[in-house]
């Protein structure tokens, strides 16, 4: 059997200034920067191919285009990619709640996929929404769906909030 080789290349700019920006402004308003190309998005948005396409108070929206080379041995695309999109949407959902110097780390995660995602299924769309915003831990949930609105798989995870230290 023949060997037939793909490529593929990435680029992305140094994350420093988003870092550096999230510190000076709010959530919401780092990632309104990062639409609007005042702000470069993450490495893992280049890698992936993620694209924020709509942000609200505790609501967000990726959308992505599966390709071949996302796909496990299995032939569809690895459920870790899918995990970072839906992670993505929550966190993010949850960060746009948040004020200048506060972050989050996610402690818990968990993922329903219910339908298989190949390079054939189009573009696909990851809803994040915060259900509970605490001042310690907050809980969302993310929706992965295709093009006809048909549902792929599903989560929900708890985050951490980390704030400044004083001073």
């Amino acid at each position: 059997m023949p060997e037939t080789v793909r490529e593929r290349t990435i680029r992305w700019q140094d994350p420093v200034a988003f870092q550096r920006a999230a510190g000076k402004l709010s959530g919401i308003e780092v990632l309104r920067a990062m639409v609007r190309g005042e702000l470069p998005p993450p490495p893992i948005a280049e890698l992936l191919g993620l694209r924020l396409t709509s942000i609200g108070p505790s609501v967000v929206t990726f959308e992505f285009d599966p390709g071949e080379y996302m796909y496990s041995p299995l032939g569809t695309v690895h459920g870790g990619i899918l995990t970072v999109l839906l992670d993505s949407a929550m966190g993010c959902a949850f960060q746009t709640t948040l004020p200048a110097g506060t972050t989050y780390t996610t402690l818990e995660l968990k993922v329903n996929f219910v339908r298989p995602v190949t390079d054939r299924s189009g573009t696909m769309r990851a809803e994040g929404r915060v259900v509970h915003a605490g001042g310690t831990v907050a809980t969302t949930e993310a929706r992965l769906r295709g093009a006809d609105g048909s549902l792929f798989a599903h989560a929900t995870s708890t985050l951490l909030v980390r704030r400044p230290a004083p001073g």
